[in-house]
């Protein structure tokens, strides 16, 4: 009797290990399929606006469109204030800084030299950028430290890359000639992004220059469009930067779906370098959850 229940309680074990062997496996080389692939990759910034300020807001009619159709984000915090630590982390992985006059260049690894690397490209499209390859301070409505591109040191000392830094202008005629690049990072200015300006004035932005990008043939087939607000209100510090609405959008994309599932921006940048196929995976990207919940 006792040699049976030795038995059994082997059995048991053996097949608890083997068990979460398989699950490891499972979620080690089933990660990136979880993630539907797609050619275009386009993120759209918006600014300084908490959860409750955006979802069910009358004035954002066409935001509040999307979200009833594709995909929210309800429990989506960012991770720091001011502004440019959330760039970063969605660029990095990485704060590296909360200083919103940083002048300075960062050699971490990051995603225009990840997609490089991959064989892919990328473009960054900023309204108000004064020409291509422009890596210099703000001027007029556009902000630098919205641009997080414009201080990575392999896109600064590199022509080719730096000439990836491209006036808003080019994003409409790229995209209505099928030329849209693999990542397409997507900067309003400061008054179209609600920073200076009112929600009213972004969602008018959005409908005028995103949904022509949505109802396109080339991203319908396999397009991934995030819409994200850096950071909440100042008031709103909760989980370091407050509560943020984050919109997908796309073919593979749940329709009329919302998310429980506690996100931050390192957690949408693992999502973005899977989708493109990336494997390498800076900062906390690494080991944050990919956002398989909002797919297909």
């Amino acid at each position: 009797m006792k040699l049976f229940v030795r038995c059994i309680l082997v059995l048991i074990i053996v097949s608890g290990f083997f068990v979460l062997k398989v699950k490891a496996a499972t979620l080690e080389n089933g990660t990136a399929k979880s993630i539907p692939q797609s050619s275009h990759v386009v993120v759209v910034m918006l600014e300084n606006h908490s959860y409750n300020q955006v979802v069910e807001n009358k004035t954002m009619p066409y935001l509040n469109l999307l979200i009833k159709k594709y995909s929210l984000a309800k429990n989506y915090f960012a991770n720091t204030h001011p502004s440019i630590g959330n760039y970063f982390m969605l660029t990095t992985g990485k704060i590296i800084t909360n200083n919103d006059n940083f002048s300075g260049v960062t050699a971490e690894d990051n995603i225009a030299k990840e997609i490089t690397a991959a064989g892919k490209k990328w473009r960054v499209y900023a309204e108000g950028l004064p020409k291509t390859g422009y890596i210099g301070g703000n001027t007029k409505l556009y902000l630098k430290r919205h641009n997080p591109f414009a201080y990575f040191k392999d896109v600064r000392n590199n022509l080719d890359q730096k000439n990836n830094l491209v006036p808003f202008s080019n994003f409409s005629k790229d995209s209505a000639a099928n030329k849209l690049p693999d990542f397409s990072f997507v900067i309003p200015d400061a008054c179209n992004d609600a920073h200076d300006c009112s929600l009213t004035v972004a969602d008018r932005w959005l409908k005028k220059n995103i949904d022509p990008l949505i109802n396109s043939t080339t991203f319908k087939n396999d397009g991934l469009l995030a819409i994200v607000f850096d950071e909440g209100k100042a008031s709103d510090k909760t989980h370091g930067g407050g509560h943020d609405p984050v919109v997908l959008v796309g073919s593979g994309v749940k329709n009329g779906f919302q998310s429980e599932v506690f996100y931050q921006h390192e957690n949408l940048f693992k999502t973005i370098l899977l989708s493109l196929g990336i494997k390498k995976l800076p900062g906390a990207a690494l080991s944050a959850d990919p956002m398989i919940d909002f797919f297909k």
